[in-house]
């Protein structure tokens, strides 16, 4: 359910890791029948900058560098950091999802408060789940590290995300070895003494889905499951798409997945990808643009641009970044195509 709830937390892309030759697997674009192939094209034709992961926003004199990232780490990242790093030089200001701060003190909190993830008082998820469902479920978190006990009454938000995350990039994430381009670019501007700024609060993780009711939250972890099996493989795809700068395709691919393997209708389906649309990433957006556009106005008067980095599905779309500031009066140019 990565795909649902993407671009959350950014969970945004998940792939093989710089350890390539650790996480293998197959792109599901080449395998596919030719008839879903031609539903996600179809489906993405028309959405507004559905390609590519580097623009340029400008607008009276302001300019801002907007570029799309994949929060995992992965050698393909090495050409784009190259690319940027003259752009971050010359930056006013870096704007990130989550700077060091926000990071430090979200780790802060889930190391003193168990009850973030866990839910003491709840029924537990083999209830809420029932036994085919839990058993599927307890398989593919003992793969991801999490033993069944301490899995029951973990909360289903935390769940879909780990679900989302193939068993050998966890291995990578707890050797160190999973650095996305968000952290590398990070690096480089405190490298280059440029401030980084965070685009939201520390703990905007924790009301990302508080919008669920109780049958949701049991139906996202439906919808994780038939993925979570082929981890590695969904991997791939997504990855493999985000590096040729089919952004949208990303998301259109997880619907068509869950029409065919999550159990689910298509209308549900289809209520689910509504909601993680709106709440993971358009409302987020939009609160997104009056920091963006305020450092852009600031750094105008110092004679400069800002960057921004952020997950790429954020990017596309009616309610994305990219048509957002278009309609604020932003001129928007591909810097990649």
């Amino acid at each position: 359910m990565r795909r649902l709830t993407a671009t959350a937390a950014g969970l945004f892309l998940v792939l093989a890791g710089p350890a390539l030759a650790e996480c293998v697997g197959s792109n599901l674009f080449d395998t596919m029948p030719s008839e879903q192939r031609a539903e996600i094209e179809a489906a993405v034709e028309g959405v507004p900058y559905h390609r590519g992961i580097l623009w340029r926003a400008t607008k009276a004199g302001q300019e801002m560098t907007l570029v799309g990232t994949y929060h995992f780490g992965d050698p393909r990242h090495d050409p784009i950091l190259d690319r940027l790093a003259p752009l971050i030089r010359q930056a006013d200001a870096v704007f990130v999802e989550a700077g060091p701060e926000e990071e430090r003190r979200l780790t802060d909190a889930l190391s003193s408060d168990p009850t973030l993830m866990v839910d003491p008082a709840g029924p537990t998820l083999p209830e809420r789940l029932g036994d085919r469902d839990w058993q599927a479920l307890a398989a593919a978190m003992a793969e991801r590290g999490m033993p069944a006990v301490m899995t029951a009454k973990l909360r289903p938000w935390y769940v879909a995300m780990m679900l989302g995350i193939s068993p050998c990039m966890m291995k990578q994430m707890a050797e160190g070895d999973a650095q996305g381009l968000d952290h590398r670019i990070i690096e480089q501007a405190g490298s280059m003494e440029v401030p980084v700024r965070a685009l939201e609060p520390w703990d905007t993780v924790f009301t990302l889905f508080s919008h669920l009711s109780p049958g949701q939250e049991i139906e996202m972890i439906r919808a994780s499951l038939p993925a979570a099996a082929h981890a590695d493989d969904y991997a791939v795809t997504l990855t493999e798409a985000y590096f040729a700068g089919d952004v949208w395709a990303i998301w259109e691919f997880g619907r068509s997945d869950a029409y065919r393997n999550s159990g689910l209708t298509r209308e549900q389906v289809d209520q689910q990808m509504d909601l993680a649309q709106e709440h993971l990433m358009e409302r987020r957006n939009k609160a997104w643009i009056a920091p963006l556009t305020a450092g852009a106005r600031d750094a105008a008067d110092r004679g400069k641009g800002i960057l921004a980095a952020f997950g790429a599905l954020h990017l596309p779309g009616e309610g994305g970044v990219l048509r957002l500031l278009e309609q604020d009066g932003w001129t928007i140019e591909r810097l990649d195509g």
